[in-house]
């Protein structure tokens, strides 16, 4: 919410000039004339000519508000980094001349900026410093900013605030600061003001309408009609919500004829009012952003505004596709032909402004996205001229690696479907590698032409991987020997995607522990095969490396949707507690993912089996598939353990000497923000035993259980092994993975985090057990949740539950875990929770249904 440039304008203009060729307020008001042609560069040279000849006179006050200029310039090219170095001079020098409430928005103008950046918390901070608290700090933005002389600056604050909350993922804070936001606007009459706070608000009820349908979509595949109708049904509501914000902000836009917040404002409208059904809406929408889009002179908001409208263009046609299920079609999409003409006008028309602009970022996007309509269009000569001439463009400016990467990948994509492979392969290498260098940006942050994750990353490593892999003469059932350095390189590259899934899922606060180079922990003497699958679009294909160095494949003849039935039915299946256990999709999945390699596993010698898993296999247990010819299951063979990558796995075994565990647990029903948690029974015998088998360890149950005690307790003593008994959930959101504590609270992931990374200062966690905890069946967002537990949190390993069991069988397991990692040191972390796993199998009755004893899952570090 940044005050208007304009007003830099009038301020200069009452400045009495001096009668010299270039006075300081000449340099000003030529900047200010460039800046509004949109001639940034220029205008910077002028303004840093005026600020050392206020500097050099001792012009504090004249000074800072070209400091402010010069930020406003540099955020306009996209150069934050130097934004937030003149927002940091400007707050210096107001503080300086004490000038409290202008510290207070520069504050505010620097915390924009981190939010651009993706610096959410950054940004956070800056603002309010503890916003876990009602108040905020003296120092923050906010803390500066009280009283009902500072209103409108209140306003602002607290609407970038509740923005970076909303992109942080945090909707309900965000709208509550959103909310306040408005108050003030309104109070104080502002409505430029008013017009954020209703866009952030409905911007953030549109996210949470997505998040619904997204729950909804999950619900149906694993056949829960019911929950999916009701998400369905609270996406539809928030969708109108979301309209009602946005109709309202665009009014007030009108009012001042602010064009291009009325273009902004008109496109997000498209999307929610497809989704409800209303096309005329969206029709109209679309048409008065276009006729606003003609109005507006040469600028960037213009060449966005009009590459964004391409996305738009094919809700506004009706069909008899499901209102739920309609989406902006995503730039890598092919877009209805019947509305490729009006795209290649825009498209055309972004070009043609980006270039008068001299913005080689815009260029490019625009060059590639045309480009794209030819490939879709099978022209592939005039799409490979116009991605070729759109990679020259971004090539030229070191800002436009977001676009570069996305038109090495569609050069590649190109030449695939010309035939030529190996050019192809070269082509998305090079992308990816290029991707490498900007990817902890590019998964943060969602501004102007950046896109989800899954419809602009997953993708591209996924068709590089396909064509790599159609070099294998792989066969369905059947391990084959592969080419070492082909394979290695897909397993290179899928170890890259499980790293960027787990960014992109935590965010930008995730500090994932990745190794230089990945861990080889399959060498000549270890017993351990490493199976990795990758889902593709018609199959799945099954990769193990060996200990001698050697790696064969086979394929599963499945499309991706049979596939993941099929791996559903087997986990509901293992869940049916109170059923005969059937075998049927156990013994099948066995037969497609391990028994081709039988052979193999056997004259290695091999006694572990380390998963890395993709998609919805992360979310089933691997020890209950089924042998059927020695009427076994997979655990009563191998040992087995799970992780996300090698990479991000850390190699050292654990330290038996330091087996001292911090163990919490809740033993009551409690209910969490309107859900209830049941007893657990058995919390407190669990928690027991484990202070008796690991001397030293300490238990807090119940209102003991708390996040300022576990903080408490861990910057006092050193506890290796973390272990928390209680209810949790991970969720599709990392928002919506959390534990529930002692006084009926939420600890997320992110807290977690937080906590035990501040204990990682001077300890290290070996471990972190959670039992009680369950994932979504068919879920692969919930799954990545728990794969990236141990990592968030900056533990070597986990052990957690894929749902939720009986506590009395948690115990057992747990008990007898720790048992075995005690008493045998000849067991690794898999072998002691293979043991405690077979004991439950073996003492036969009710608990050797695998629904008692599958769920345990070893995450990361195995050894």
């Amino acid at each position: 919410m940044a005050l208007n440039p304009l007003q830099v304008e009038t301020r200069f203009s009452e400045i009495d000039s001096i009668d010299r060729t270039l006075s300081p307020e000449q340099l000003v008001q030529q900047g200010v004339e460039d800046y509004l042609q949109s001639k940034y560069e220029s205008a910077i040279a002028h303004w840093q000519l005026a600020l050392a000849a206020y500097q050099q006179r001792d012009r504090p006050s004249d000074a800072v508000i070209v400091l402010e200029n010069l930020a406003r310039a540099h955020q306009q090219l996209g150069q934050l980094e130097q934004a937030i170095a003149y927002w940091q001079q400007a707050t210096a020098t107001y503080r300086d001349l004490n000038r409290g409430e202008q510290v207070g928005r520069m504050l505010t103008e620097q915390a924009q900026v981190y939010t651009r950046l993706g610096q959410y918390r950054q940004a956070i901070t800056l603002l309010c410093n503890d916003p876990s608290e009602d108040t905020c700090a003296p120092g923050s933005a906010l803390g500066l900013l009280q009283g009902e002389d500072h209103q409108r600056l209140q306003a602002a604050a607290l609407g970038s605030l509740g923005e970076a909350h909303r992109l942080r993922g945090d909707y309900n804070r965000a709208t509550q600061y959103l909310e306040r936001s408005l108050d003030l606007s309104r109070a104080v009459d502002d409505s430029a003001m008013m017009t954020a706070a209703l866009s952030g608000l409905g911007h953030t009820t549109l996210g949470l309408a997505q998040i619904n349908y997204q729950r909804g979509a999950s619900a149906e595949q694993i056949g829960d009609t019911t929950d999916a109708a009701d998400f369905r049904r609270q996406g539809t509501t928030y969708d109108q919500d979301a309209l009602t914000y946005l109709q309202e902000a665009l009014t007030q836009a009108q009012q001042r004829d602010d064009q291009v917040s009325q273009i902004r404002l008109l496109l997000s409208l498209i999307s929610p009012a497809a989704r409800l059904g209303n096309i005329d809406l969206a029709q109209t929408s679309l048409q008065d952003a276009r006729q606003l889009l003609s109005r507006l002179p040469a600028s960037r908001e213009k060449a966005i505004a009009a590459i964004h409208m391409v996305q738009f263009l094919e809700l506004t046609v009706a069909t008899d596709t499901s209102s739920n299920d309609r989406q902006a079609v995503h730039p890598l999409q092919c877009i209805n032909s019947r509305v490729q003409s009006d795209a290649v006008t825009l498209l055309e028309t972004a070009l043609q402004t980006a270039r008068q602009i001299q913005n080689l970022r815009l260029e490019s996007f625009a060059l590639g996205e045309l480009g794209h309509i030819f490939e879709c269009q099978r022209n592939y000569t005039q799409a490979l001229e116009l991605t070729r001439q759109a990679r020259w463009s971004a090539e030229q400016d070191l800002r436009a690696k977001d676009s570069l990467y996305l038109w090495e990948w569609q050069t590649g994509r190109i030449l695939r479907s010309e035939g030529y492979e190996s050019e192809a392969i070269a082509a998305y290498e090079q992308s990816i590698k290029t991707l490498e260098d900007i990817r902890s940006d590019l998964l943060i942050a969602n501004q102007d032409l950046q896109y989800d994750f899954r419809d602009t990353i997953d993708p591209l490593y996924r068709q590089l991987v396909t064509l790599r892999l159609e070099r294998e003469a792989g066969q369905v059932g059947q391990a084959t020997p592969v080419s070492r350095d082909n394979v290695t390189a897909v397993l290179s590259q899928l170890d890259s995607l499980k790293v960027a899934e787990l960014e992109n899922y935590f965010g930008d606060e995730c500090l994932v522990l990745v190794g230089e180079t990945p861990v080889d922990l399959v060498g000549a003497t270890s017993a351990t095969a490493v199976f990795s699958t990758v889902i593709l679009d018609d199959r799945t294909a099954v990769l193990v490396s060996f200990p001698d160095g050697s790696q064969q494949m086979t394929w599963i003849d499945r499309s991706a949707q049979a596939f993941r039935d099929e791996v559903n039915s087997y986990r509901v299946g293992l869940e049916r507690f109170f059923d005969d256990f059937d075998p049927q999709q156990a013994e099948r999945l066995y037969r497609w993912i391990i028994a081709p390699f039988e052979s193999e596993l056997t004259a290695a010698n091999i006694k572990t089996l380390v998963f890395i898993q993709d998609g919805i296999l992360r979310s089933v247990p691997m020890g209950a598939l089924y042998d059927s010819d020695r009427q076994q299951f997979l655990i009563e063979q191998y040992a087995i353990a799970t992780t996300p990558s090698l990479t991000l796995t850390d190699s050292r075994p654990i330290n038996r000497q330091r087996l001292r565990a911090l163990a919490l647990g809740l033993t009551q029903e409690t209910t969490v923000d309107g859900q209830r948690f049941p007893a657990l029974g058995n919390v407190a015998q669990e928690i027991a035993a484990i202070q008796a088998q690991l001397p030293g360890s300490l238990g807090l149950l119940n209102q003991d259980f708390t996040r300022e005690r576990l903080q408490a307790e861990l910057s006092r003593t050193s506890y290796p092994i973390i272990h928390i008994a209680t209810h949790g959930e991970f969720g599709v959101e990392p928002q919506n993975t959390f534990l529930v504590t002692g006084d009926a609270q939420k600890l997320t992931l992110t807290d977690l985090d937080i906590t035990l990374r501040q204990a990682l200062q001077q300890n290290t966690i070996e471990l972190l057990s959670l039992t009680a905890c369950q994932t979504a069946i068919g879920d692969d967002r919930s799954s990545l949740g728990l794969a990236g537990v141990a990592l968030q949190a900056g533990s070597k390993s986990a052990i957690a539950s894929l749902w939720f069991i009986d506590d009395a069988v948690t115990a057992e397991v747990a008990s007898q875990f720790y048992i075995n990692l005690r008493d045998n040191p000849e067991k690794n972390k898999a072998e002691a929770l293979q043991a405690a796993q077979l004991q439950i199998i073996r003492a036969g009755g009710v608990t050797a249904h695998p629904a008692y004893w599958a769920p345990f899952i070893l995450v990361g570090n195995w050894l």
